[in-house]
């Protein structure tokens, strides 16, 4: 289910980041790459407060970070996207404490996740039954594994 995200009312319930750091936004992306590459899903990230002449749109792989102009919020951007969406928002979850906002993606019948979930979620490690890329294969053979091989190929060559 792919996900629209209130970007800084995400910031301050991720350990590690805060709204005072230069690059929040960008520690926050990268979070949402490896996320969104876990999960198998696509997530479109509102941020306020854009510089002027610096608001855009910008993909980073299944990630799009949108910088939504001074003058305007990315509460307002979010509203807008779930009406661009309609009746397909209900495919859809919202991350954002914002009571206007959560009450706006419930009347679309999108999924809604509070910051601090949503958060809890992104920091915790995944018990799917992937092995991590930095955990260690360690194959055992019972004995009788080991007598079958040895049996059929022999010891020739140890």
């Amino acid at each position: 289910m792919p996900y629209l995200i209130d970007g800084h009312n995400l910031i301050p319930n991720i350990p590690g980041l805060s709204l005072k750091d230069v690059d929040d936004e960008m520690k926050l992306v990268q979070r949402l790459q490896r996320f969104s590459t876990q999960h198998r899903t696509k997530i479109e990230i509102f941020f306020d407060q854009a510089p002027p002449g610096q608001s855009r749109s910008q993909n980073f792989g299944s990630v799009t970070a949108i910088f939504i102009q001074q003058g305007r919020t990315a509460d307002l951007a979010i509203k807008g996207r779930l009406a661009s969406l309609g009746a397909s928002a209900k495919n859809w979850t919202v991350v954002s404490s914002d009571r206007e906002v959560r009450k706006e993606a419930e009347s679309y019948q999108a999924r809604v996740l509070s910051s601090q979930d949503f958060a809890s979620n992104l920091t915790r490690p995944r018990v799917d039954g992937d092995r991590k890329s930095t955990d260690k294969w360690n194959p055992s053979l019972s004995s009788a594994e080991i007598k079958y091989w040895m049996d059929r190929f022999g010891d020739e060559d140890l």
